[in-house]
């Protein structure tokens, strides 16, 4: 069965919440600490996070197999940059190979192009193989920025792709 794509309420953040544990413990174990990994879980996906992120504009939607929910992105729109963000992308690690990440970055640029923007923008950290991914989809790298961030610095890829 294809997988769909759905937007996400207020009673799907612990989904996305369980999701995003489930995901970023094995994606950046490697390149953060633990402890680091447990602070951004709690500012960007708890309760609270998520629902902070949903007051500053931004969109979730869930990616499911079936009904059972695999991965989600997140996206907002930077009208003052004439930017389509896509501020989270993550998909359960035993899914991914499966084109899902493609189809979610497909989805993400119709819903840039229905609001009239032709670029879409992310960051990923430097670290993170994602950003193969993302350059082999036609994405580049505009720029790399430090964020300081609550003690860290996060050290990412600012990455486009003109639609």
């Amino acid at each position: 069965m294809k997988p769909r794509i759905r937007p996400a309420v207020a009673s799907d953040f612990a989904v996305i919440s369980k999701l995003a544990h489930e995901i970023w413990y094995p994606t950046y174990s490697p390149i953060l600490s633990k402890e680091q990994i447990a602070f951004m879980l709690d500012q960007l996906y708890s309760r609270d996070g998520l629902s902070q992120a949903v007051a500053q504009g931004k969109v979730f939607y869930l990616l499911c197999e079936e009904e059972k929910a695999i991965g989600f992105i997140a996206v907002r729109p930077v009208p003052e940059k004439a930017v389509f963000r896509i501020e989270s992308l993550y998909l359960n690690p035993s899914t991914q190979g499966k084109g899902y990440g493609q189809l979610l970055i497909n989805f993400a640029a119709e819903l840039a192009k229905a609001q009239s923007f032709h670029t879409l923008e992310l960051n990923v950290n430097r670290h993170n193989k994602a950003h193969f991914f993302y350059r082999k989809v036609g994405f580049v790298v505009a720029y790399e920025i430090d964020i300081p961030y609550h003690g860290y610095v996060l050290d990412d890829y600012v990455m486009q792709k003109v639609l």
